[in-house]
């Protein structure tokens, strides 16, 4: 989901430029950029609330659905889309053929350059089911934003670029933000823990602390292994679930630098680089499927499936297509809007759909998350001209 719109919105950097005739489309009679707005808003809140339900609300005589399974068919379906979109492109299926061989079969050094962005990809997105496994929705949009912090930096690192005060002091907010939302996480994981009171004495803080620590390593076990359940239904670990998405933005802000690092001079078009993307990305997630082998062996590749998670699935897949489309309508002002507006709609329905209760450190750390967010996407304040030197 996520890593394809990051994919796209950096080829559309390189490949689109706005102009007169851009500022005025239209579609349906909507201005492109109200509609980008809408597709990104979006994208941005249905996939995270259909990813959470699809994996908290298990029918209990089924199995849950294999998160490995689910990123590979996305990757699958990414690489139809594609190729589809080329051949509508070309309007010859002959010219289309061309293209595949010369671009992609007789470049193999391109796919491989490919490797590492497709590579930390798919590791993104397996750990994204584990991150929605044990946070909320609301939780989760939050904490994601946490990409933004990992891309400045690696931008800052690999790609020699500049950073404004504006945007370390919005990148100081994002962090105090996150802070402040997981210290609800926190509570809830404290409160679970409380001291047993046997007949002859209470259970020593010690104790606590390793029945603590061995419930949280079992937990985290059962995360790995395709996400066991118990009665109760799904298991779930706030504690793993942030080690998920804090691993999943910093491989999203690593590879969609490198990405463009690589992309730098290059003159391919878009849709190839994203067929090449897709065939190494469809490799790592094939792989990615061993570590399941033995339930898939047991009981199939579509074991848990339901048509949520074929949503899910579609949506992964199409919807940042989607977003590709539109995205170069948008401004990062617009972006942002619709990422602040996508947390106040995921935080709505958490409370209504999946009982979510957020604390009053949760809502002022969600507002300073927004606030962080609409900073760093806002264009730098010109320079007083008191204060400019003059020659």
């Amino acid at each position: 989901m996520l890593s394809l719109e990051l994919i796209l919105s950096t080829l559309s950097s390189f490949y689109y430029a706005k102009s007169a005739e851009d500022e005025g489309a239209t579609f349906m009679g909507m201005s492109m950029k109200h509609l980008s707005l809408v597709v990104l808003l979006l994208q941005n809140s249905t996939l995270v609330l259909m990813m959470r339900y699809s994996r908290v609300n298990v029918d209990p005589d089924q199995p849950m659905y294999l998160a490995s399974t689910a990123v590979f068919f996305a990757e699958i379906i990414k690489l139809l889309a594609c190729l589809v979109v080329l051949a509508y492109k070309t309007k010859s299926l002959p010219r289309t053929m061309y293209i595949i061989r010369k671009d992609i079969l007789e470049q193999p050094k391109e796919i491989l350059k490919m490797l590492v962005p497709s590579g930390l990809y798919a590791l993104q997105n397996n750990l994204l089911y584990v991150a929605l496994s044990n946070l909320e929705a609301a939780t989760f949009q939050v904490t994601y934003q946490m990409k933004i912090l990992s891309t400045a930096i690696f931008s800052v690192l690999m790609l020699n670029r500049k950073l404004s005060t504006q945007k370390w002091f919005a990148l100081c907010l994002l962090m105090v933000g996150v802070t402040l939302v997981q210290l609800q996480n926190v509570g809830s994981a404290r409160s679970s823990v409380v001291p047993v009171e046997s007949k002859d004495e209470m259970v020593t803080e010690d104790e606590v602390l390793d029945a603590a620590v061995s419930e949280n390593m079992a937990e985290a076990t059962n995360q790995l292994n395709g996400g066991a359940e118990e009665d109760t239904g799904p298991i779930q670990n706030p504690f793993i679930g942030l080690l998920a998405v804090l691993t999943s933005c910093v491989s999203s802000g690593f590879a969609g630098c490198y990405f463009e690092k690589i992309l730098k001079g290059a003159e391919a078009d878009m849709w190839v680089r994203n067929l090449q993307l897709g065939i190494s990305g469809s490799l790592f997630s094939f792989l990615a499927m061993f570590y399941d082998r033995q339930k898939i062996f047991e009981s199939g590749f579509l074991q848990g499936y339901t048509l949520m998670t074929w949503i899910v699935v579609a949506n992964q897949a199409l919807g940042g297509l989607l977003v590709a489309i539109v995205v170069k309508y948008a401004d990062n002002i617009l972006k942002g809007f619709a990422t602040s507006l996508s947390i106040i709609i995921s935080g709505i329905i958490s409370v209504y759909f999946f009982d979510f209760e957020p604390s009053v450190q949760f809502q002022i750390g969600a507002l300073t998350v927004i606030l962080s967010t609409y900073l760093y996407g806002r264009p730098d304040s010109p320079v007083p001209g008191f204060v400019r030197p003059t020659k």
